[in-house]
């Protein structure tokens, strides 16, 4: 006796057969999708810039030593005064130098006391030409008596790192897809949208490396501000 399916069985088993074939269709489809989505490529990019500092700040010591304290406090006292004429005749306003700190110790030697009185000041100035012209002209203080101490050195710092952030993070991120771009190049894929970025710290140095330290010129207002972000593309 032959068994016979019905149309309705038949008709189900098409249906059913459908459905696992558009089944492993979209789910291989989904597979390919996916890997895709995770084809990925990470890169650095870098940006710098070349910039001038707008603060310049001059923490000069000079002391004296003398057996009495009174003679020792009369000689800083006339090396402070010839200082501020210093700086008063290469045209910074009074204010820009501020005593920062006053010292005083006493020793012995061959059993007779004696006093050293160390004096420091601190000059401040937003003028960055002034205060390199007052670096180059530091010897005619020891012309008019006042010998400076060893580390009394002129500091450049550059306060406008926070007005060309944005630009610079930019620039590097530029950098980074172009790096991306070549990878993307050798391995036959597109560079995508961002999948992640790391901004990396900045970091400001001497635009053509330390100038060897102490006597005024430890330091140079020609400054490179540099800056490395990280950033993982998507390929596509």
């Amino acid at each position: 006796m032959r068994d016979f399916a019905t149309p309705g069985l038949i008709v189900s088993s098409i249906i059913l057969a459908a459905g696992l074939i558009a089944g492993g269709y979209a789910l291989g489809d989904g597979l390919k999708r996916a890997h895709r989505a995770d084809r990925a490529v990470t890169v650095r990019g870098l940006a710098e810039r070349d910039v001038t500092a707008d603060l310049a700040t001059w923490t000069i010591t000079y002391s004296a030593t003398a057996g009495d304290l009174s003679s020792a406090q009369a000689s800083v006292d006339h090396d402070t005064k010839e200082i501020h004429a210093f700086f008063r005749e290469l045209g910074f306003p009074a204010d820009a130098l501020q005593p920062a700190g006053v010292n005083v110790s006493q020793f012995k030697d061959r059993g007779t006391a004696n006093f050293t009185v160390r004096q420091r000041v601190t000059l401040r100035t937003h003028d960055i030409k002034r205060a390199q012209d007052a670096v180059r002209r530091q010897f005619d203080l020891v012309r008019r008596g006042v010998i400076l101490e060893e580390g009394s050195g002129m500091s450049y710092t550059f306060t406008k790192l926070n007005g060309i952030k944005p630009a610079m993070v930019a620039e590097a991120t530029k950098d980074a897809r172009a790096a991306a771009g070549q990878f993307a190049k050798d391995s036959g894929a597109q560079v995508g949208s961002i999948k992640s970025a790391t901004q990396g710290y900045f970091s400001i140095t001497a635009r053509d490396g330390d100038s060897g330290g102490g006597w005024g010129v430890s330091d140079t207002p020609y400054k490179k501000v540099r800056v490395v972000t990280t950033v993982i593309f998507y390929l596509k």
